[in-house]
């Protein structure tokens, strides 16, 4: 490659013409092909003056939600809530990614509140949307700063209005529901839903189950699985009693793979309420029987007991 008059531009032996030029950091490369020297000349200073403008907007622009939201992510990356955030980022980018963040507030926030009230979304798991643009909000605030020092966003991060919320009552299932549901069930999450209402689990440490956490007790013949502090929501270790249906769900998932209790297809079960569980429900006529509620019979079955 031989060097022309142009800084950048080079040309091969066969006349083909290449941009090649880093300008204030930043790489511009182009292949142009068999040109003159002014038709190669044209796009490099029409690039340049393209990436001046924007390293100038970028210099003087207020970061956008979107930046905000990518810091917030590699930041929670060790969070056993990392996925669900994942999740209501990318719910929160469709609506304002490409907002500047002192944009994103109530109003700008609304059109997402009306499309997930139009799908039929509960206003607690919408507000579980709004907290995450909360917290980033307030991290934008206090916490990030450019190479100057200043806040990311130069005002108090405003107040997001949360949803009014119906909380709804626990519903123990009973045995007809159990039975409407847990036999439409693909088997993998049909011995998960039965060993949650045996034990209390919520899907989350379900789902994470490791055969590294049981401990045997010798005078019980049989085991306990104890859940690391860093893995439960009390961030305290948790004991796992197993009555005699748990037991055998353990005993029956022994071998199927090396590291979790529950896998399907080689892989760790990333969640109960799934596909499958929404169609069981749906197709037993309990459309209002969610996962958790399997959580809340369990302190009736924690010792063996008979239909």
């Amino acid at each position: 490659m031989a060097t022309t008059r142009t800084p950048g531009i080079t040309v091969d032996t066969e006349g083909f013409r290449t941009i090649n030029k880093e300008h204030r950091g930043e790489r511009i490369f182009a292949r142009l092909g068999l040109v003159c020297q002014e038709q190669a000349e044209r796009p490099l200073a029409q690039e340049l003056e393209r990436l001046d403008w924007e390293l100038e907007r970028r210099a003087h622009a207020s970061p956008l939600f979107s930046d905000c939201a990518k810091r917030f992510l590699l930041e929670s990356k060790y969070k056993r809530s990392q996925a669900d955030i994942a999740w209501h980022l990318g719910m929160l980018s469709r609506y304002v990614g490409a907002l500047e963040i002192r944009k994103v507030h109530d109003e700008t926030l609304r059109p997402l509140i009306e499309a997930r009230l139009a799908d039929g979304v509960s206003a607690t798991t919408i507000n579980r949307t709004l907290e995450v643009a909360r917290t980033i909000l307030h991290r934008a605030a206090r916490a990030y700063r450019d190479r100057y020092g200043f806040p990311w966003l130069e005002t108090a991060s405003p107040l997001i209005t949360m949803l009014r919320e119906s909380p709804r009552l626990p519903h123990p299932i009973n045995w007809d529901e159990q039975d409407r549901i847990f036999r439409r069930l693909p088997d993998h999450l049909a011995r998960m839903a039965l060993f949650a209402v045996n034990t209390g689990l919520r899907d989350a440490n379900l789902c994470g189950l490791q055969w590294s956490w049981e401990v045997p007790i010798a005078e019980l013949s049989r085991s306990v699985l104890v859940i690391p502090a860093q893995a439960f929501k009390s961030r305290r270790a948790h004991v796992v009693i197993l009555n005699d249906v748990a037991w055998s769900i353990i005993e029956t998932q022994r071998g199927k793979h090396p590291v979790w209790v529950f896998s399907y297809r080689g892989e760790c079960v990333e969640r109960m309420n799934n596909t499958a569980w929404q169609r069981a429900r749906r197709e037993g006529k309990l459309p209002d029987v969610r996962v958790h509620d399997l959580r809340h019979n369990s302190e009736s079955r924690i010792i063996p007991c008979h239909r």
